[in-house]
């Protein structure tokens, strides 16, 4: 699993998150109705935070201390949430390629010989429909 995914799994509930982050629940919900943190919610409505969840109260709380107002926190996240979104989409533009017909053949012929290669066909004939009911 990869880093990216496992910081942004919704795991945390709000207590674990004001230990960490050392803010109250008034405040971190007032930053959710503020849209600048978007945690999860549990079928019974309960708040989770991820990873980056805390990152992001963390950089408010710090702004904040810095003396930055709610408008200009608002402002800064909000240029680094872009930021940080034109630059996927550069990426993804990138890692995209136009394949040619004759490329998604050989794609689709080496797909069909790897699907083969999962065949078991060593297993004594009693044994082959065993499993499958």
């Amino acid at each position: 699993m990869s880093s990216k995914i496992r910081r942004s799994m919704p795991l945390f509930p709000i207590s674990t998150v004001m230990k960490l982050t050392d803010l109250s629940a008034r405040q971190i919900r007032y930053y959710e109705e503020h849209q600048l943190i978007h945690p999860e919610r549990t079928a019974g409505n309960r708040r989770l935070f991820s990873l980056y969840d805390i990152d992001r109260l963390l950089e408010i709380k710090d702004l904040l201390d810095e003396g930055i107002n709610m408008a200009g926190v608002k402002k800064i996240l909000v240029r680094e949430d872009e930021s940080v979104h034109n630059q996927l989409k550069a990426d993804l533009q990138k890692e995209k390629k136009v394949s040619s017909d004759e490329e998604v053949r050989k794609l689709l012929r080496k797909e069909f010989i790897n699907a083969g290669r999962f065949y078991r066909n060593d297993l004594p004939p009693g044994d082959r429909f065993r499993y499958f009911h």
